[in-house]
């Protein structure tokens, strides 16, 4: 693909689809599928969040087994069902609205592990308006 963005581009005033490609990053956010902030589930949070700010998309992913800095397994296993599985909040966009979005994270992760990393966006489509 061409040249890189740093940023994502409206492809047209009049819609909000955003093209994004190039050199990107990709925040990732590990939880726990019961932690909360309030009485919402703070991956909803976090999505919530990331669409009001205009970040170009975020998906949240639960895992099946985990375990972070408590030391606890957490899985999906018959015998020990747990009701805190892990899951992942993924969202790629420009580096400085992820940065910003950052300070928004400040707020809401309590205990988690929040990573950042540079990814190469080859192809951002979304769907045809109906």
């Amino acid at each position: 693909m061409g040249g890189a963005l740093t940023r994502p581009v409206r492809s047209d005033p009049e819609e909000k689809a955003l093209r994004l490609e190039g050199s990107q990053k990709r925040l990732t956010i590990f939880i726990g599928e019961s932690d909360r902030f309030g009485h919402t589930p703070l991956a909803t949070e976090i999505v919530q969040r990331a669409h009001a700010a205009g970040l170009a998309g975020a998906t949240v992913f639960r895992g099946v087994e985990g375990y972070g800095a408590s030391n606890h397994i957490h899985t999906t296993r018959l015998l020990s069902l747990s009701d805190d599985l892990p899951v992942a909040v993924i969202i790629v966009d420009a580096e400085e609205r992820i940065r910003g979005f950052l300070r928004e994270l400040d707020e809401l992760i309590k205990e988690g592990l929040v990573i950042l990393e540079d990814v190469e966006v080859l192809k951002y489509v979304g769907r045809p308006r109906s």
